[in-house]
């Protein structure tokens, strides 16, 4: 599934998918269109069911409508698993380095 997730946040149009459904949860694909006017109608649907595959999208159907979620846990996972682990020898060199810099000043 991790793969499914890279590849979705791997184009550019799908993060401003994401990105607007971050701005505005539940949103048609007819609202999505209309902030993606470069884009046909067929090819905001392919970008979401890739999002929608990877997990990244879930929807709900109300009435006719089909209203389209962002899922930030996916998004969570990758940055627990591969950046906070890297992020986490510079943050304890920081902490190292202020320290050292606050003793210096006393």
């Amino acid at each position: 599934m991790t793969q499914d997730v890279f590849k979705a946040l791997a184009d550019e149009t799908r993060r401003a998918l994401l990105d607007a459904l971050f701005a505005s949860d539940g949103q048609t694909l007819s609202q999505l269109c209309a902030r993606h006017p470069d884009l046909t109608r067929f090819g905001v649907m392919k970008h979401l069911d890739v999002l929608e595959a990877a997990g990244l999208v879930t929807t709900v159907r109300d009435g006719r409508s089909k209203l389209h979620f962002l899922n930030p846990v996916p998004i969570a996972e990758i940055a627990n698993r591969w950046i906070a682990k890297y992020a986490e020898p510079f943050t304890t060199a920081m902490v190292g380095l202020k320290a050292d810099l606050e003793k210096e000043q006393s």
